[in-house]
């Protein structure tokens, strides 16, 4: 009997393996009838320039939020939503791969930004710093930029926020990162692990679980945790802290998954392109702005931004900045609901921009998904 019982068993995992070929076999000629339709696409758009003739973030956004929409389980959202940006990403390179550069080097919380947006089949450029970024999308050697423009413990990134004073570059779409930190090196056990190198605020993020499990570690702060895992990929007894790209990128191993103290910490990143997008049905605008030279007294900045109240649009972030035109003479980076070119928003922004002595879209774009 028990002969008998183990024959059953394997008769139905061999049913159930050939469910999954066939499923495998019908996913892989879908892929390709995907990836055929994306050429026609290419085809009935004409001739045109390079890969950024043909990627419509606008469109990209809708897709995505169709396969939340769609999704019952039992795959995650987040997983499902990662499939599909693949997916996109394969098919779009099948006419050129896209160039995206982003604040470097390899191994960093902004190339994973990327990877999360844009997927995998991409050329992914490191540049030194956010100047160079935007330098480089300006002139056409990269289509886009990933930049970080703020954390959620940490706040904003002045740098960034600094670049659009002078950069005729647009916001082309936003990315969310948990910041997720894991501890990676090359030795088999925490016991033989001598000394940590990061980035000093990833080592401030973990400071607790550090405290309990490896007290006696000596800790080195790093110009960013790419640098500490090229050390820790190089020299014995060292480990480090960062991102799993880091590890793939270094080729070491992660030895313990998400030892930051606090599971909510993110960084928010903005996508820059050359052009303002097309309304995508759930968007998100940023201006920058500043009163008019001949206002005075108090309340300046209500009165400034009393048309969005009128029109009913929501303000979800504002920042203010020297605008290095005049001493103590400030101008206001805004986020507000919606897109600029579709009704309320438009209203409100037409009537902001008479109160204005400076007044620009720096972009309407897709709010982050995912």
């Amino acid at each position: 009997m028990t002969g008998s019982g183990e024959d059953n068993k394997a008769l139905d995992l061999a049913k159930i393996r050939e469910r999954i070929n066939d499923v495998d076999e019908r996913i892989q000629a879908l892929i390709n009838e995907r990836a055929k339709i994306a050429k026609e696409v290419g085809v009935a758009k004409g001739e045109l320039a390079s890969a950024v003739d043909y990627y419509r973030p606008e469109r990209e956004a809708e897709v995505l939020r169709n396969v939340l929409e769609r999704n019952d389980g039992p795959m995650r959202d987040e997983e499902m939503l990662r499939l599909f940006r693949e997916i996109m990403s394969a098919c779009l390179a099948q006419q050129e791969p896209l160039k995206i550069g982003f604040l470097g080097p390899e191994g960093t919380f902004t190339q994973t930004a990327v990877f999360k947006h844009f997927g995998h089949s991409v050329r992914a450029l490191p540049f030194h710093t956010i100047d160079e970024v935007f330098q480089e999308v300006e002139c056409g050697a990269a289509d886009f930029g990933v930049v970080p423009i703020e954390n959620s413990t940490e706040g904003s990134v002045n740098n960034t926020l600094d670049m659009f004073l002078t950069s005729p570059l647009k916001i082309a779409g936003e990315i969310e990162l948990k910041i997720e930190q894991h501890l990676m090196g090359k030795m088999q056990g925490l016991e033989n692990i001598e000394r940590i190198c990061a980035h000093e605020q990833s080592l401030a993020q973990c400071r607790g679980w550090l405290r309990e499990y490896l007290p006696q570690v000596e800790l080195i702060g790093m110009s960013s945790n790419a640098a500490g895992a090229r050390r820790a990929r190089d020299e014995d007894g060292t480990a480090a802290i960062g991102p799993e790209v880091a590890a793939d990128v270094y080729e070491l191993k992660i030895m313990v998954n998400n030892i930051e103290d606090r599971p909510d910490n993110a960084t928010r990143f903005l996508v820059v392109g050359r052009n303002l997008l097309a309304a995508s049905g759930k968007d998100k605008t940023t201006i920058l702005v500043s009163t008019s030279d001949t206002a005075g007294g108090a309340g300046v900045l209500h009165h400034l931004l009393l048309p969005l109240a009128e029109q009913g649009v929501s303000m979800t972030r504002i920042e203010s900045r020297p605008s290095r035109r005049k001493k103590w003479d400030y101008v206001f980076f805004i986020d507000i609901e919606g897109h600029a070119g579709e009704s309320p928003v438009s209203d409100a922004l037409a009537n902001l921009e008479k109160n204005s002595s400076l007044f620009r879209v720096l972009g309407a774009y897709p709010k982050a998904i995912g």
